[in-house]
């Protein structure tokens, strides 16, 4: 049995922190919204961000920082990416030298360009940073519907050490040594979630869907290539994997908050409309910069930052991609001569 606490009580946290327990250990929650605290242990139910999962009596329920970080075997850090460095900084007095956190947060810092666990060894260099992720909603996490996923992390032991605490009959976990990979596909399928929610609000159907999942994985594997990651990372479960059921599924936050987008809410309405955190709002400023400092062609999060931020039409902008110039799916001298 190991001591694990997971910083940050949104619906992710929620779920992990259920199924960390139910794997025999001994779980905290922090949160550093007290009100949130205090809901959770009158309830033992996250009825706002998570309902139907029950968390059990004996599970700790604190606002305490110092508290969920000293000596514990594992910290999970389940805030919304916005919020991973100062989360972090404020972390970092109570961390042990040597000590094991999992980053299952997704999204890249804007203007720095540091994906999550970068921040977190920068903020905390003491500790030793591994990441979780994969195609795995929180709302079927916390039912036990089987769900698979990808421990990255630099040493392949520490890998193991996370596999063996996460997974269960319902909850299989896969190593991999490419941890900036597999942040990369975490990260950017967000913002191809939001085209693809764009595209159902404009009554698109699965043919426009099929070539923005396609296209968008070619796009995010350039750049996670040029960026020194393993281009077969992004074809494994936290590149489309979990971009095809960010794309498709109605627990998706991104792809709702592209279908308002869509039926034409700006922004702001769609995201106050979603109520929670959309993390492909964020990383599709940062795909973009790092397309640019690349150069490397990313026309989806192209697109997306125009609907976001420029204020296009929605339909003006999938125009725009339908009459890019032709160019060909596999560059490569195949062709008979």
């Amino acid at each position: 049995m190991a001591k694990i606490s997971v910083l940050g009580a949104g619906s992710w946290g929620t779920a992990l922190a259920w199924l960390l327990h139910n794997n025999g250990h001994d779980v905290m929650i922090w949160s550093v919204m007290k009100d949130e605290v205090e809901a959770l242990d009158r309830d033992h139910e996250n009825k706002k961000k998570l309902p139907g999962v029950i968390l059990p009596q004996d599970m700790i329920l604190t606002s305490d920082l110092e508290a969920a970080c000293s000596g514990q075997d594992l910290l999970v850090t389940a805030v919304a990416s916005p919020y991973i460095r100062s989360t972090a900084h404020s972390m970092k007095p109570y961390v042990k030298k040597g000590q094991l956190i999992v980053n299952v947060a997704k999204g890249i810092e804007e203007h720095s360009l540091k994906t999550l666990s970068d921040i977190i060894e920068e903020e905390i260099p003491q500790a030793v940073v591994t990441v979780l992720s994969g195609p795995s909603h929180a709302e079927e996490v916390g039912k036990g519907i089987p769900t698979t996923i990808v421990a990255g992390a630099k040493k392949e032991e520490v890998a193991e050490y996370i596999q063996e605490l996460f997974m269960s009959p319902v909850f299989r976990v896969y190593t991999s040594p490419d941890v900036l990979g597999i942040e990369i596909g975490a990260a950017l399928k967000n913002v191809i979630a939001l085209a693809a929610g764009i595209a159902d609000g404009l009554g698109y159907g699965d043919n426009t869907k099929a070539a923005l999942i396609t296209r968008g994985i070619a796009e995010i594997s350039r750049l996670a290539e040029a960026m020194g990651a393993r281009s077969e990372t992004l074809f494994g479960l936290s590149g489309i994997g979990d971009l095809v059921v960010t794309c498709s599924s109605r627990h998706s936050r991104n792809r709702k908050a592209g279908y308002l987008i869509g039926q034409g809410r700006t922004m702001k309405q769609a995201m106050d409309e979603v109520s929670m955190i959309v993390e492909g709002v964020y990383s599709a400023k940062a795909g973009l910069e790092l397309s640019e400092k690349y150069k490397i062609d990313m026309p989806i999060t192209l697109a997306v930052n125009e609907v976001l931020f420029n204020n296009k039409p929605a339909a003006e902008a999938v125009n725009d991609l339908m009459l890019r110039d032709k160019k060909m799916e596999i560059e490569a001298d195949l062709w008979e001569k």
